[in-house]
C-alpha cells in the first residue's frame, strides 16, 4: 500500500507540474494582463466625441486585458474610426499611430487625418406640385440641407429628409411615400450626388370627428373644433383642438389623433378620447406681501356645473389690510375664441395707510379672444363706503368697462424674453351713479435676456380720467402710486394728492378724537396716473440673483402739477420651487415733500 500511494502521488505531482507548464506557455504566447490607455489625436468636438465612442478600444480603458486583445483592439480602430467619420462626410480618413507596451500594461496611441470633406455636386429634391407650394412643405424643402456645395452629413440629410416627410403629412398628403432615395458617393473625387423624390398621392380632408369619454351633451364639444368639415387636413389644426381642450380644464386625459383606418376617398375621420379631470379644485395657502401684509387665502373651482359645461368658482383672502370673498359664474359660448359669458359678485374691505373702503361690486361680462388679446366687455354696479385722508364718502357707480390684455413669454415659469400689455377704458355718464367719469389706463412689462445670467425688466403704467365729482370716486377708481408693483421705495398708494388746505382741520380733528386714525399721510390719490420703472438682475447662480433699480412717477390732477417722485434700491432674487421671490429695499431719492427712510418690498409670484 505504501508502494501504491507513493506512486499515486507521484504521477499526480507529474499532472499538476504538466497543467503549470501548458498555462505558463499560454501566459507567455499571450503576454501578460494589464491595463489600457487610449490616446486619440488630430479632431476636435463634435469629430472627437463621435471617434472615442466608435471606436472599441476606448471603452476598455482601466480593465485589465490581455497583449493579444490590445493588439485586436488596436488593430480594429482604424475602420471603426473610418466608418463614423463618414457619416460626417469624411470618406478619405487615415488613421495611423502605435501600441506601446509600459509597465502598467499599454497605451495606444491614434492619430487621425479626416482629410477632405465630401461635398454635394448634384441635388435633387422633388415633391410635385401643389403639394410642394404649402407652407410646411415649402418650408422644409428651402430648410433642406445639405445642398449643392455644401458638405455632406448624413445625419443632417436624414434629418433634413423626415421634415419633408412631416411637413407632407401635417398638410394633409397621408400616403406620401418616397420612390427614390438615393445617395451616390465617390471617393476619388470627393463628391456626393443626392436624388430624391416623393410620390404624395391624395391631399386629404377632414371628415367626422368623434368625442369618446366626454361628460357633456352631444354637440358642446364641437365649439372647439378650428376646422369645418371638408377642410384639408392640417396637422397643425389638430394640435390646436387638442390644446384648446386642454386649455377648457375640463379633462384630465385629451388625446387627438386621426383614424387613419377608416380613412377613405380622401376623406380621414378624427377619434378624440377624453377622460373627465376631477371635479373639483381645493386650493389654501399662507402669503407674504409687504402691500397687503401676512394673510391666508383659499379657493374652491367646480370644473363643470352640469352636462353644459357652465363653471363656478368661489375665491377668498383674507390679510392684514385687505380682505375679499369673490364668487363667479362662467358659461363658455360656441366658437373657437374662447367665448363665454361671466358673472360675479366680489365683496372687499381694504385699508391702507391713505384710505379705506367697503365696497360691493356686481359684474357681467363676455370674454374673448380678438386679435391675439384676451378682450373683456362687461357692466359694473359698485357701491359702497369709504375714507380717504380721514375723510368720509360713499358712492354707487353703474358703468361700462372694456379690457384688453395680452402675455408673451418663452418660459412662464422664468421669463427670458416676454412682454405683457394691459389697456382698460371704464365710464359712466352718471345714469344711476353718484357721478359721471370717463377713465382710461395702460400697463406694459417688457423682460429681456441679457446674456445667460442677466436679465432687463422694464415696466410702465399711464392713466388719466376724466369726473364730475372726483369725491364721489372710490379709492379702487382713483389713482395712487407706490407700493410693489409701483414706485419702490414708497409705501403702498402714498403718492398722490394732498389733502385740500381746507379739509385739513377735519382729518386732523379726527385724528384728536380717534388715536388709530394715521394722520401722516392726508393723500387723496389723483385723476392721473405716470409711473416708469427700470431694473437689472444679474444670477450668480441658476436660481440665486441679486437685482438694482431705479422707479419713478406721480399721481396728479393737473400736468403742470406733476411732482416726480423717485424710488431706488436693490434686491435679491430666488427661483423657488413655488415661484419666484423677489424682496427689494428702496429708498425715496430727492422726494419733493421731503420723505425719507427705508421701505422693505416682498413678492411672490410670476413674472408676467
Amino acid at each position: 500500500m505504501d508502494v501504491n500511494f507513493r506512486g499515486g502521488l507521484r504521477a499526480r505531482l507529474g499532472a499538476t507540474r504538466a497543467a503549470s507548464a501548458l498555462a505558463l506557455l499560454l501566459i507567455c504566447a499571450n503576454g501578460f494582463a494589464g491595463t489600457l490607455t487610449t490616446q486619440i489625436d488630430g479632431v476636435d468636438d463634435p469629430l472627437k466625441t463621435a471617434v472615442t465612442a466608435a471606436a472599441e478600444i476606448t471603452q476598455y480603458a482601466k480593465q485589465d486585458i490581455s497583449a493579444a486583445q490590445a493588439r485586436r483592439l488596436y488593430d480594429n480602430a482604424p475602420q471603426q474610426i473610418a466608418k463614423v467619420l463618414e457619416a460626417f462626410g469624411y470618406y478619405n480618413a487615415k488613421t495611423d499611430g502605435e501600441l506601446k507596451e509600459t509597465t502598467q500594461g499599454w497605451t495606444a496611441i491614434i492619430h487621425v487625418r479626416v482629410g477632405e470633406p465630401m461635398r454635394v455636386s448634384d441635388y435633387a429634391v422633388d415633391v410635385p406640385d401643389p403639394a410642394r407650394d404649402e407652407k410646411p412643405v415649402a418650408a422644409a424643402l428651402a430648410d433642406f440641407a445639405p445642398k449643392t456645395g455644401q458638405q455632406f452629413d448624413s445625419a443632417l440629410y436624414e434629418k433634413s429628409k423626415a421634415a419633408v416627410q412631416s411637413a407632407l403629412f401635417a398638410s394633409g398628403y397621408l400616403d406620401a411615400v418616397q420612390t427614390t432615395h438615393r445617395v451616390d458617393v465617390s471617393r476619388s473625387t470627393n463628391k456626393a450626388s443626392i436624388a430624391l423624390k416623393w410620390d404624395v398621392g391624395p391631399r386629404y380632408r377632414f371628415g367626422d370627428i368623434v368625442f369618446k369619454g366626454a361628460q357633456f351633451d352631444d354637440g358642446f364639444l364641437d365649439r372647439y373644433v378650428p376646422w369645418r368639415a371638408g377642410d384639408f387636413y392640417s396637422q397643425t389644426k389638430l394640435l390646436r383642438l387638442q390644446q384648446k381642450l386642454i386649455d377648457a380644464d375640463y379633462f384630465g386625459i385629451v388625446d387627438v389623433m386621426p383614424d387613419k383606418e377608416h380613412a377613405h376617398d380622401g376623406v380621414i375621420p378624427i377619434k378624440v378620447t377624453l377622460a373627465p379631470a376631477k371635479r373639483n379644485i381645493y386650493t389654501a395657502g399662507v402669503f407674504i406681501d409687504s402691500d397687503i401684509g401676512l394673510g391666508v387665502k383659499g379657493s374652491l373651482t367646480r370644473r363643470w356645473l352640469n352636462t353644459r359645461g357652465h363653471k363656478a368658482k368661489i375665491e377668498v383672502e383674507i390679510a392684514q389690510r385687505a380682505k375679499t370673498l369673490a364668487g363667479t359664474y362662467t358659461i363658455p359660448l360656441p366658437g373657437d375664441d374662447n367665448r363665454a359669458y361671466n358673472f360675479g359678485a366680489i365683496y372687499s374691505d381694504i385699508n391702507t395707510q391713505t384710505s379705506q373702503s367697503n365696497t360691493t361690486r356686481l359684474v357681467a361680462n363676455e370674454t374673448r379672444q380678438w386679435l391675439g388679446f384676451t378682450r373683456t366687455l362687461g357692466l359694473n354696479l359698485l357701491t359702497g363706503t369709504f375714507t380717504v385722508a380721514n375723510i368720509d364718502g360713499n358712492s354707487t357707480l353703474l358703468y361700462p368697462e372694456i379690457s384688453l390684455e395680452k402675455k408673451r413669454s418663452d418660459d412662464r415659469s422664468f421669463v427670458r424674453d416676454g412682454y405683457s400689455i394691459t389697456l382698460d377704458a371704464r365710464g359712466s355718464p352718471g345714469l344711476l351713479s353718484s357721478t359721471k367719469f370717463a377713465q382710461v389706463r395702460g400697463d406694459a412689462k417688457w423682460i429681456h435676456a441679457l446674456g445667460d445670467n442677466q436679465r432687463l425688466i422694464l415696466r410702465g403704467s399711464l392713466g388719466a380720467t376724466a369726473v364730475g365729482d372726483f369725491d364721489k370716486l372710490p379709492p379702487e377708481l382713483r389713482f395712487f402710486a407706490g407700493g410693489d408693483r409701483s414706485i419702490r421705495g414708497y409705501a403702498y398708494e402714498t403718492i398722490g394728492l394732498p389733502l385740500p388746505a381746507d379739509l385739513v382741520p377735519i382729518a386732523l380733528a379726527r385724528c384728536a378724537t380717534n388715536p388709530t386714525t394715521d394722520c401722516n399721510n392726508l393723500i387723496i390719490g389723483g385723476k392721473n396716473l405716470a409711473v416708469a420703472s427700470a431694473e437689472y438682475e444679474y444670477y450668480f447662480t441658476p436660481t440665486w440673483g441679486i437685482a438694482t433699480f431705479v422707479d419713478t412717477g406721480d399721481a396728479f390732477n393737473q400736468f403742470n402739477g406733476f411732482r416726480t417722485h423717485i424710488g431706488a434700491g436693490i434686491g435679491l432674487r430666488w427661483r423657488s420651487p413655488v415661484g419666484m421671490v423677489r424682496a427689494d429695499i428702496g429708498v425715496p431719492v430727492n422726494d419733493p415733500d421731503g420723505r425719507h427712510g427705508v421701505q422693505l418690498h416682498l413678492v411672490i409670484g410670476p413674472d408676467l
